[in-house]
């Protein structure tokens, strides 16, 4: 009987799976000698998704990830929200519901014009779209939520129900699929395994900021920060046209999303200029950009037309003759008042008029940027209107040049969320009429670093991490003002908790392999305003303020979050400026860590 012949083949190895180039950074360094990868995670959200590094994918632990995200969202909507039964106006909550009964109520020549003291429509015209949307669907289960006037300040349980549903669904339609995708690709781009990953994804979905505004005191932020998002992670992909289209909904959706129009210009001119220029690629993303902003302008315009030819006029509420608007006086020396087209460009103009309201002043409420701060010291708010913009202007470029002038000379795709944090924190900082619900918009790129490599390094999560408690810390006030104090808590604790920071961890801090003179300028800076958060905490709860400073704990809280935030874009740009390997490399210190991909 014969023997069969060995087989040539050999048995591949099964190789063994990999950390990740920063899931060494979860791991804890307190066994001394241990020369085994595998040690206990070194903070709560690590070794919670511990057992999950055994999965095949990403996919298997994908759906678990966006239950447990979406039941705390959902939870956290059981809290009231911004102006329950709270006359005369029943703030955020009752905004939203409002345009959702004007748009499904009132023809769209009349958006933009109706009964402008009750909450009259103020964002772009993608925000009217989706509230007609959510009017339409809303309608359906009990018309009675938007009937025209009648509805005005209801608080129906099976609306707040319906209400918050649109919120969550809005945001996973949008805002998680995009955060989902760009995670992945930045991962990867940064050579970041998928079990790390997916520890970031999960805190970049806990954020407890977005969820505090958008879930509990009610607005739809998300759908903006998705789009950017989005934007960003076609960037990633090299999908050039794409990332135009997304941006300009972005815009469409929230005139807030100009705070990252100039690193989406410096990126994409950068992209059409280096290493060659690329004319073609240019001429394709200026045209796509010109054709989304017609799209999406083209149903106000159409409907505007098809109102006029019906009859219908535009501004019902204004008796006498058509006047020229406010914000172009001379508007009728130029154009026919009965022509055609004089509907539309009024229609445009009003339009803008109602999402830029300089007419506001600096600012409207004390908010943690420089100029609210500087006010503290200068009255600068009764200076002239036009020197407060030129200031403003002045000041605001001066901050957004450098970052974005790094990214225009190198386009560089891992630089994306730094570039774009760094230009969100100089307009938060230093622009014209800033809320205190803008953070949102520097700490969304900030804390997608979580992300990439060394995302998850003691030294990112303890500036990312410093940045967020931070930004929910100065929305305390305008919480604290709608009851809203006990989800603040519970969801900053929860998320501090999670991810290893102060006030429930110090293990943020302190790593090996990095300078120790570092560690401890990071650890005393972020520990004094830790302490100084606490202490205003126990301040503003147990001692009334002077009765001639009745503002004080607020005017302290604008003071202290100005200077934090101001650390926060220093702490981007240095990062920017050694990512980007733009100045040689004895400038910026041995131990940075400069890329060259």
């Amino acid at each position: 009987m014969a023997v069969p012949s060995p087989s040539p083949h050999k048995a591949r190895a099964r190789k063994p799976k990999r950390i990740g180039s920063n899931g060494a950074s979860m791991l804890s360094t307190d066994e001394p000698g241990s020369g085994s990868p595998f040690r206990t995670p070194s903070f709560p959200l690590a070794a919670l998704l511990w057992p999950a590094r055994s999965l095949a994918t990403e996919w298997d632990l994908l759906p678990l990830i966006l239950m447990a995200v979406g039941l705390f969202r959902w939870a956290a909507g059981l809290w009231g929200y911004s102006g329950f039964e709270r006359p005369p106006m029943f703030g955020d909550y009752e905004a939203q519901r409002h345009w959702m009964e004007l748009t499904t109520q009132v023809p769209v020549s009349q958006w933009y014009f109706h009964d402008l003291q009750w909450w009259g429509l103020d964002y772009p015209p993608l925000t009217a779209y989706h509230s007609w949307l959510c009017g339409k669907i809303g309608s359906l289960i009990d018309p009675s939520w938007f009937a025209l006037y009648t509805s005005r300040g209801l608080h129906d349980g099976n609306l707040k129900i319906f209400m918050r549903a649109t919120v969550v669904v809005s945001e996973y339609l949008i805002y998680v699929p995009a955060v989902v995708v760009f995670v992945r690709r930045f991962s990867r781009l940064s050579g970041v395994a998928t079990w790390t990953s997916s520890v970031a994804l999960v805190a970049i979905l806990m954020q407890p900021a977005t969820i505090l505004i958008d879930h509990v005191h009610f607005q739809y932020n998300t759908v903006m920060l998705g789009f950017v998002t989005a934007s960003m992670s076609s960037m990633l992909a090299g999908r050039y046209l794409w990332a135009a289209v997304f941006f300009v909904a972005a815009l469409g959706f929230k005139q807030m999303a100009l705070y990252y129009a100039f690193s989406v210009f410096a990126y994409l001119l950068g992209s059409c200029v280096f290493p060659r220029i690329q004319i073609g690629r240019l001429i394709g993303i200026a045209a796509v950009t010109v054709a989304s902003f017609a799209i999406l302008l083209l149903p106000l315009v159409w409907g505007t037309l098809s109102d006029v030819r019906n009859g219908i006029d535009s501004r019902p509420d204004l008796d006498g003759p058509r006047q020229p608007l406010a914000i172009f006086p001379g508007l009728t020396e130029y154009l026919d008042t009965e022509a055609f087209y004089y509907p539309i460009v009024e229609q445009l103009v009003q339009m803008v008029h109602r999402v830029f309201p300089f007419s506001r002043g600096l600012f409207e409420d004390k908010v943690a940027n420089f100029w609210c701060a500087l006010n503290l010291i200068i009255k600068i708010k009764h200076f002239p209107t036009e020197l407060l913009q030129r200031g403003a202007l002045l000041a605001t470029l001066a901050s957004i040049i450098p970052p974005n002038l790094i990214l225009f000379l190198r386009p560089n795709k891992l630089l994306l969320p730094l570039a774009f944090a760094t230009t969100a924190w100089g307009f938060f900082l230093f622009s014209y009429q800033v809320h205190e619900k803008s953070v949102l918009l520097p700490l969304m790129p900030m804390t997608l670093l979580l992300a990439g490599d060394h995302g998850l390094s003691k030294n990112t999560r303890a500036w990312v991490g410093f940045a967020n408690l931070l930004g929910c810390w100065t929305m305390f006030p305008l919480l604290q003002r709608v009851d809203l104090k006990v989800p603040y808590t519970v969801l900053t604790l929860l998320w501090a908790y999670l991810v290893g920071l102060p006030p429930t961890s110090l293990g943020a801090y302190f790593q090996e392999g990095a300078g120790v003179w570092s560690q401890w300028l990071t650890f005393f800076l972020h520990g004094f305003f830790y302490l100084a958060m606490l202490l205003w905490h126990v301040l503003e709860a147990f001692v009334p303020p002077p009765p001639d400073k009745p503002d004080l704990w607020v005017v302290v809280n604008v003071g202290v979050g100005a200077a934090g935030f101001s650390l926060c874009y220093l702490w981007c740009l240095g990062g920017l400026v050694a990512e980007s390997d733009i100045l040689p490399r004895s400038w910026v210190g041995r131990g940075a860590k400069v890329k060259t991909r």
